[in-house]
């Protein structure tokens, strides 16, 4: 086994384990177990757990706020040309629909979305601060980006208002496979791209709603 895919199988082993279980459940000794490597080998790649649940969102979160930064730096690099104003809309679908790419195509996503689910709540903040570490630039650039769309809202009221559509999209990306409440005369959405496609004009209308 190549040190490359020790590696894999470590991360892989430990976002399983750390979703079904919780980070603090979960055990060097689980997770060893779980990707069939020896103790040694998760000292030698990560030194620790918190290092360890580190690595498993960074590799996930990178490429999303990656892609997520590429774009609304497009989109405002397209309103200076223009010397328009920026869609809030378009605004939204860019940051939000990387994470959908992510669901979409990769056969892990619901373990790192149950991960992530679990960082908010939890008392110990050590998960939830790895998160915020990688949330908190590209957030401030969209806060940033909105304001510019948004000048006749205040800067407080975009900013709660932003917090409720991150609210609503990580509610929509936990539970868009098995919804709750839902009637007995509609079924679950067989692509969550459809949902999204509901979702963003929804948040936009509360993004540009007007303050008296």
């Amino acid at each position: 086994m190549t040190e490359r895919n020790t590696k894999g199988r470590i991360l892989d082993a430990a976002e399983r384990l750390f979703a079904r279980d919780g980070f603090h459940a979960t055990s060097l000794r689980n997770i060893t177990r779980e990707a069939s490597v020896n103790l040694a080998a998760v000292n030698y790649h990560f030194g620790s757990k918190e290092a360890l649940i580190s690595e498993v969102i960074s590799r996930r979160m990178v490429p999303i706020n990656r892609m997520r930064m590429g774009r609304l730096r497009a989109v405002m690099a397209e309103s200076v040309n223009q010397q328009a104003r920026p869609d809030v809309s378009e605004i939204l679908s860019v940051f939000f629909r990387p994470t959908l790419v992510f669901l979409e195509t990769s056969s892990q996503a619901k373990e790192f979305v149950t991960i992530i689910g679990r960082a908010m709540p939890e008392p110990d903040d050590t998960v939830r601060n790895i998160l915020i570490g990688h949330l908190e630039p590209v957030f401030r650039y969209l806060l940033e980006i909105l304001c510019f769309a948004l000048p006749h809202v205040p800067y407080r009221v975009l900013y709660w208002r932003l917090q409720f559509a991150l609210g609503a999209f990580s509610h929509v990306m936990r539970t868009a496979r098995d919804p709750i409440f839902m009637p007995d005369d509609l079924k679950p959405e067989e692509d969550i791209g459809s949902i999204i496609d509901v979702l963003i004009p929804f948040l936009t209308a509360g993004m540009e709603e007007a303050v008296e």
